[in-house]
């Protein structure tokens, strides 16, 4: 799975990096603006954001500011905290994915086109409910394993 998504995001950078390389040589240089360039640089784009986000949650590197832990000094509360915070991401998280569920369905039932270039925006519009469901996912796997730490017999002994 980690090679699937170091080979996807990074095909997606590199398909993005490469659109705005083409539309700034040729808007700047050649003075020729592309159309629809812009319109289609779209669905990669929001690919690459929500696989990123699916990717950091899956080896659990989101960014956090972790400031209770300053005033924790055991590993055993740590791991406590960690759980709790893990809770609560992902309610919000089902919330989250909840919403995105309806604009799932709305979009498929209004099958929108971009202006230009008439490609159907549900291609992209996908992306924010299957990246929901899975970052969803990764969280309740990181909750399964710090509550199989937390009741283990011997990290309670060797790590209280």
């Amino acid at each position: 799975m980690e090679q699937t998504f170091r080979y996807l995001l990074t095909g997606l950078i590199a398909v993005v990096a490469l659109t705005q390389f083409i539309q700034v040589i040729t808007r700047y240089v050649f003075e020729i603006p592309i159309m629809g360039l812009e319109e289609s640089i779209v669905i990669p784009t929001l690919w690459l954001y929500m696989l990123g986000a699916v990717n950091a949650s899956r080896e659990d590197t989101q960014i956090r500011a972790n400031v209770l832990e300053i005033f924790i000094k055991t590993e055993r509360g740590h791991k406590i905290l960690a759980l709790i915070g893990e809770v609560i991401s992902f309610v919000i998280s089902l919330w989250l994915t909840y919403w995105a569920w309806d604009y799932f369905k709305y979009a498929l039932r209004v099958w929108k086109e971009s202006p230009t270039l008439y490609i159907p925006t549900f291609f992209h519009e996908c992306s924010l409910f299957i990246g929901l469901v899975l970052v969803t996912g990764f969280i309740a796997l990181h909750i399964v394993r710090l509550v199989r730490q937390l009741k283990s017999p011997s990290y309670s002994v060797h790590k209280a």
